[in-house]
Parts: structure tokens; sequence; C-alpha cells
């Protein structure tokens, strides 16, 4: 999500975004709209992820499925230390309860539908049992007046899909578990998308968010719906399939606020764009080394 003030970009970060010539420079009338469409959302890494690409197949052995699953869930616990500093920076009052609309949902507070601070409606099916499963709990709606429950917090859908590949609590999540190129992404994910200067967390913002919403997730859960027709008929798919729903929503969000970005006097799209790359490039080095390490014929 983004606010609608950023503050100057640090010295460091705007010398070196000077200096990166790869594309043309935007200007503050093209910027914004012109870096998601013509740099983010033409990323390679989103246009053709090689990983996800093969992983769509269904072919991922079990070592291979535990291995991806490791390596996500450290990521999957490391983005709440970014959306935390995220929220914490924010400029206004209105941005920090965007930040907590994310970080309250992915730690177990359910969706209510027709709360929040814009009253968005949802279609949940009740304050219940339901509320734990994410094939059936809302995906919209807001934090506020929803329900917290242990079972409805994303990390604990994950240990539900991990348990069906014999992995436990112990095993996942924490950085210890890492792999170089898991780590580095994870520190670049708290570094820019978590950044205390504005322009620096918004270009990290939008290029994740447009990321996440143009496709990756639906080759995932191809590949594993698969797997379980196949080989592993009781791997719960929760966490995957929910994402797969509500990362539109994200995307929505951040295009919605993308109009402001321009008008703000302060706003830097040198520094965003330089931002929003950087982040790609290093959600590339995640997923190329999650393709690197993964056997081949």
């Amino acid at each position: 999500m983004l606010s609608a003030t950023c503050s100057k970009p640090p010295l460091e970060f705007r010398a070196s975004a000077a200096g990166e010539n790869r594309l043309p420079t935007p200007t503050p009338q093209t910027g914004a709209e012109d870096a998601l469409q013509c740099e983010f959302l033409r990323h390679p890494i989103v246009v053709d992820n090689p990983y996800t690409r093969w992983f769509r197949n269904g072919n991922a052995s079990r070592e291979e499925l535990r291995h991806f699953t490791v390596q996500f869930s450290v990521f999957s616990n490391q983005f709440l230390v970014a959306q935390l500093c995220k929220m914490i920076h924010a400029e206004t009052l209105d941005s920090m309860r965007a930040s907590k609309e994310i970080l309250a949902n992915e730690i177990g507070v359910v969706f209510h539908a027709g709360g929040g601070v814009n009253g968005a409606a949802g279609a949940r099916v009740g304050a219940n049992e339901s509320d734990d499963d994410p094939d059936l709990v809302c995906d919209e709606g807001s934090i506020d007046g929803g329900t917290f429950r242990f079972r409805a917090a994303h990390f604990e859908w994950l240990l539900h899909f991990a348990a069906g590949l014999g992995l436990d609590f112990s095993e996942l999540g924490k950085p210890r578990h890492a792999t170089p190129s898991t780590r580095h992404f994870c520190d670049e994910l708290r570094r820019l998308y978590g950044s205390e200067d504005w322009c620096v967390a918004a270009g990290a913002s939008v290029a994740i968010e447009n990321w996440a919403a143009a496709g990756f997730w639906q080759e995932l859960v191809d590949g594993l719906v698969r797997v379980r027709k196949t080989r592993l008929p009781g791997l719960a798919l929760g966490f995957f399939t929910y994402h797969n729903r509500i990362e539109s929503q994200h995307a929505n969000h951040a295009l919605e606020e993308l109009a402001g970005l321009q008008r703000h006097p302060d706003f830097d799209a040198t520094v965003f764009v330089h931002s929003g790359r950087h982040m790609l490039d290093a959600l590339a080095a995640f997923w190329y080394g999650l393709d690197g390490d993964r056997v081949r014929p």
C-alpha cells in the first residue's frame, strides 16, 4: 500500500540512482506509471520466471517440494518484519492503517466484511470455524472488527501444507534455514520495502505487489494441484490458493495510489524506479537460486 507523501531520499541512495543508466531517467510526469509498465512489469523475473514455469508442470520431487517450502517459509516470515517496518515508518495515519491491514491479516486477523477505513465489503461466510480454512475465509474487507484466530495466521496455513511433506515447525521459517540467495532477498526486502525513506519503500512496494499479482501464485497453484492429483492427495493448498485470490486486490490498491505520487512535490521518480529495480533484482536472485538448487535430469 502507498501513502500520499514521501520524504527526500538519502543522499547515498540518490547518488546511486542517478548513476544508473540502464533505461532513460523517468520524469515526474511519467515516472510512476511508466516505471510500472516499462520497468517493473517487464522485468525478466516478472515476464518469465524459469522456476515457477517449471514448477507449474507438477514434476517437482518430494525433496524439491520440501526445499521450496523451507525457503518460501523463510521469506514468508521475513515479510512480516519488512511489513512491520513499513508500518512504523508510515508518513500518515492512513498509510499506517493500510500497512496494519496487511500485517494483521498475515498474523491471523480475519477480514471483516463492511469494516475498515474505506468500508470495503466482503463475502465472508461468518465468524466461525471456517475462519481457520483459507479456502473459506473472506479475502475482502478490513481487519477493523475482524476476529483474531491463531489458525488463521498465514504461516500456520503454510505449516499445514508443510506437514504433508513431512516438515515440522522447527524446520521452517527461521533465517538459519535460508540459502544465500534467500537470505539476500530477505535482507533487501527489509532494507527497501521496509525503508525509512518513503520513496525507496514506495518503489519496492509497487514492484513487489505488482509482481505478486502478475501470475506467479497461479503457476504455483497449478503445479501443486497436479502434485495433489497424482501423488499427494492430502496436500493442503489453502495458503497458496488464498494468496492467489488476494494479490490482485493488493496490486489494485497500489495502482489507485500511484496517481498521487506524481503530484507530490517531494516525489523522486529516479529513486522510486531505482528502488523497484533493486527489489525485483533481489527477488530474481531468490527464484534463480531455487532454480539452480533443483535436481536436473
